[in-house]
């Protein structure tokens, strides 16, 4: 994809993400201006003064405001749709809340696309919309579905979607968390040494976007094929790389939380296309006469399982740590050590 004297908009840009997404694209000649389209001022200021450069430009706005969206997106090439809210816990205690901004929200970003004729949208979502049973992930899940059924008249506008696990360091990881810990010399506090999530780098999740915009047709969804650990075996590789003795403490299971996250589900798996480092879940194109449907089913269904985190690669302490050692703050604390 042309990406030389294109505009790009990142909604929720100030985060984990869109500083990603900065860091990669800032001192290249792609993009001849980025958009950060967030609503936290502070955040945006603080970036600003950071980066000090005119190629990036700042619009404070809400995804719940379809107004300040559509004026934000005026004459954008490409959007980046990253806003959301993603804290388990507090999805959980204002459910409405996370309707509003990820699935209302979403909904008012792709009509703007559509309407100001931008060329491609990726919508970011994630592991926890597969089966879902939080808040969180029921928002996340229906987002998709507004993603697909928007993409079935967007003329022009190519949409499509990325769902990943846990991206390590972001914004709520535990990772930031454990090393908090340590530094406190308190424990380090597991739910469950035996949950499992999938690991990936903010590198990830950029290649995974930019894969998507490379190879999207409208409604597709795609899954980047990622190793998994333990919650245990993360505890102790960043133990293990802090040299530190701090004890593992098990508190429980919170609200919302799986014992595994699933990145496909079952019957995505049966029409999932391997595209080698990826998957590709093109979209569910059957119309409204559900009639068609009944007389036949998948054969295979009831003996194919989904992509979750207990069944991929699993990494064994050393193999979390040479993935943690990919975190430029984890490699900076060491290298201080």
């Amino acid at each position: 994809m042309q990406l030389k004297g294109k505009k790009l908009l990142i909604t929720g840009g100030t985060g984990s993400f869109g500083n990603a997404v900065l860091e990669r694209f800032l001192n290249t000649d792609h993009f001849s201006e980025i958009r950060i389209f967030s609503r936290d001022e502070k955040k945006q200021d603080d970036l600003r003064r950071k980066l000090s450069n005119p190629k990036v430009k700042f619009y404070i706005g809400d995804v719940r405001d379809y107004t300040a969206v559509l004026n934000a997106m005026r004459g954008v090439d490409y959007v980046f749709h990253a806003a959301a809210l993603k804290q388990v816990p507090s999805c959980e205690f204002f459910p409405v809340e996370a309707v509003k901004t990820n699935v209302l929200g979403t909904e008012n970003v792709l009509e703007a696309a559509i309407t100001n004729n931008v060329a491609n949208v990726v919508v970011l979502s994630t592991d926890k919309a597969v089966y879902p049973i939080n808040a969180m992930g029921i928002s996340k899940a229906m987002m998709e579905k507004v993603l697909v059924a928007k993409s079935r008249n967007a003329g022009n506008t190519v949409i499509s979607g990325t769902r990943y696990g846990n991206v390590m360091a972001s914004r709520g990881s535990v990772i930031p968390l454990f090393v908090e810990q340590i530094e406190q010399g308190a424990p380090l506090t597991l739910t469950d040494p035996n949950m499992t999530r999938f690991m990936m780098t903010l590198e990830d999740a950029v290649d995974l976007v930019l894969f998507a915009f490379n190879n999207a047709r409208p409604g597709d969804m795609f899954v980047q094929k990622a190793p998994a650990a333990t919650i245990e075996v993360l505890a102790q590789a960043v133990k293990e790389l802090y040299q530190s003795d701090s004890e593992i403490k098990v508190i429980g299971t919170r609200h919302g939380e799986k014992l595994y996250e699933s990145l496909l589900t079952r019957e995505e798996v049966i029409k999932a296309e391997d595209l080698g480092d990826y998957y590709r879940i093109p979209a569910d194109n059957r119309d409204l006469n559900y009639a068609n449907y009944f007389s036949e089913g998948e054969v295979d269904m009831s003996t194919i399982e989904d992509y979750h985190s207990h069944n991929t690669e699993r990494l064994d302490v050393e193999g979390m740590k040479k993935l943690l050692l990919k975190l430029d703050f984890i490699r900076e604390d060491i290298a201080n050590q």
